[in-house]
């Protein structure tokens, strides 16, 4: 068969064979299965339930009354007075990701979890050896198993496609609890009933890229040459990945590397003291060398923040010779760089961030004792804190933050969330 140009490809006429499954509104629900008196009611999560905070999960009836996720304590209360504020509770969340990646399971080993609450299911070199069943029908028993398992309130929205991005697309149709299949057959039809910022990847930014070049609607998108994509809109090889992916062709099959580590703390009190500030941060870069060692990876950059009440914004970085990864480098790197933060305002907000990412050599013996000292006291205390659970050995300089920052709902991936999941 000739092998035909990237520059010209056709719609993809294959069979569907990736499912995307979205759990609506998944963390409010999850509350509401698990409450059930707050069923039907407008719910907003937060992680801290104080005024200090914003709503990092809505239901989808808080979502029918204009409650958007980022939204503040105030301004989400103010707009919608009756709105039932919860607390997040990662050990549900846990249980229900267990139970989807179970269900997945069932039907394909390839499966791909792209966030907490959306997961895609490769049916490609597996259907005749394992499921030969119609993709549509295995959608409608998923969304059956899911109420089975977890509980009658839990709904999802299922996409199948050709690839990733058309599965996704399909699957963000008719919310909530559809199910929905785009192929070459209905490809243009879906596509003349959405707007460019409706495809996942075209924000404001890209919007105003196509609208530049005359693409004002996903359909013009669709029709665009890939010369003209890749030359004057976006100006790289994205615009010929965008071409291929249009049309029904996989390009998002790839895992991306890990730029940085980190974790953020918004504080707990308006005025905290010095010793307040100095424990929340002792807590972060704890859990930020907890995240590094989990991933196998070593750091050599370290950047640490802080936002004051006045509004102002500081941070230092650094690049060290050395790669670091136990709790307590972590930890002495960042104090070297938060002690030169200004001090005439109190602190609103810190966070402590790794970069310069490498694997980790904690599997080697250095010809150094101090190294190989350090290495194995690191290992003794997760082997120790994975057995008696977290923190059973900790340090003393982080022992006021304990019980106050609360785990966080990790969002965009979930390789933080199934190393919880393992210690939970």
């Amino acid at each position: 068969m000739p092998k035909v140009s990237k520059l010209h490809l056709p719609l993809n006429i294959e069979e569907p064979q990736i499912l995307h499954i979205d759990l609506n509104s998944c963390f409010a629900t999850v509350e509401q299965q698990a409450r059930p008196l707050l069923r039907g009611k407008p719910v907003g999560v937060t992680n801290r339930n104080t005024e200090y905070t914003c709503v990092v999960a809505a239901s989808i009836e808080a979502k029918a009354r204009g409650i958007k996720v980022g939204m503040s304590f105030h301004d989400a209360k103010s707009l919608v007075p009756d709105l039932v504020m919860v607390e997040s509770d990662p050990p549900k969340y846990h249980f229900v990701y267990q139970k989807l990646v179970d269900i997945m399971r069932s039907y394909s080993p390839n499966i791909t979890m792209k966030s907490i609450d959306e997961g895609i299911i490769d049916f490609h070199n597996t259907r005749s050896v394992i499921n030969t069943r119609d993709l549509v029908d295995i959608g409608y028993e998923i969304k059956g198993r899911l109420k089975e398992d977890v509980g009658s309130w839990m709904r999802c929205n299922i996409g199948i496609a050709p690839n990733r991005f058309l599965a996704k697309t399909a699957a963000g149709l008719h919310k909530p609890d559809g199910l929905d299949v785009i192929n070459h057959k209905n490809l243009r039809q879906t596509f003349s009933g959405l707007a460019l910022t409706d495809l996942t990847g075209i924000a404001s930014r890209n919007e105003a890229r196509l609208n530049a070049a005359g693409i004002m609607t996903p359909l013009q998108f669709l029709e665009a040459p890939a010369d003209v994509l890749r030359r004057q809109v976006f100006k790289s090889v994205c615009g010929e990945d965008w071409y291929s992916r249009l049309r029904g062709h996989e390009v998002d099959d790839q895992e991306w590397s890990t730029k940085t580590i980190g974790r953020q703390y918004v504080m707990d009190n308006l005025r905290p003291t010095e010793a307040m500030v100095r424990s929340r941060l002792a807590y972060l870069c704890e859990t930020t060398g907890m995240k590094l060692r989990y991933k196998g990876l070593a750091a050599r950059g370290i950047l640490v923040y802080a936002r004051y009440a006045s509004g102002d914004y500081w941070y230092g970085r650094k690049i060290f010779k050395s790669t670091f990864f136990s709790n307590a480098e972590v930890h002495r790197r960042a104090t070297l760089l938060f002690n030169q933060r200004p001090r005439d305002s109190f602190e609103r907000e810190i966070g402590v961030s790794c970069y310069a990412l490498e694997p980790s050599n904690l599997d080697q013996v250095s010809l150094l004792e101090e190294v190989n000292k350090e290495t194995w006291l690191t290992e003794a205390m997760d082997t120790i804190n994975g057995q008696y659970g977290e923190f059973t050995i900790t340090y003393a300089s982080s022992l006021g933050a304990k019980g106050t920052v609360k785990q966080k709902i990790p969002f965009g991936t979930t390789r933080y969330f199934e190393l919880l999941c393992n210690r939970a």
